[in-house]
């Protein structure tokens, strides 16, 4: 069974459908690349998916491990190179709370995990993946 309907709209968008869900996502041609810039273009969205998937094989790990994650927050930047136009490296910057009590080494145990997502294991190694995560420990209250 497919994954997604796409309809283009014309001017550069698509619509896009999540057949599970009935999600609905919009993409636009990038403003550098004659495109209005009114959605996430399918190369933000390249990126974006590197961000969410090393976020929900944290949250994976975690449940697993039976453990909450307090909250992740994440800025990705994607960068382009041209001749060939395409994505030479995605910037990941990752915040995580975690609570106290956890084993020491769990930040460097989750930084594996992080390593292992499957968005991260399907790019081309040619993209640079520049991926920095941070954690903050809250006290139990």
């Amino acid at each position: 069974m497919a994954t997604a309907s796409t309809k283009y709209l014309g001017q550069l968008r698509c619509s896009n459908v999540h057949l599970q869900s009935g999600t609905e996502i919009f993409t636009d041609a990038p403003t550098d690349n004659k495109g209005m810039g009114s959605a996430f273009s399918p190369t933000d969205l390249c990126s974006l998916s590197l961000t969410t998937c090393i976020i929900t094989t944290l949250g994976i790990y975690a449940q697993t491990k039976g453990f909450e994650i307090l909250n992740i927050t994440a800025e990705t930047t994607k960068h382009m190179a041209s001749d060939p136009r395409r994505i030479s490296k995605i910037s990941s910057y990752i915040h995580v709370e975690l609570p106290a009590g956890l084993p020491e080494n769990i930040q460097e145990i989750m930084i594996r995990v992080a390593n292992t997502c499957p968005v991260a294991r399907s790019l081309h190694p040619d993209i640079e993946k520049d991926l920095q995560i941070t954690f903050d420990i809250q006290p139990n209250v």
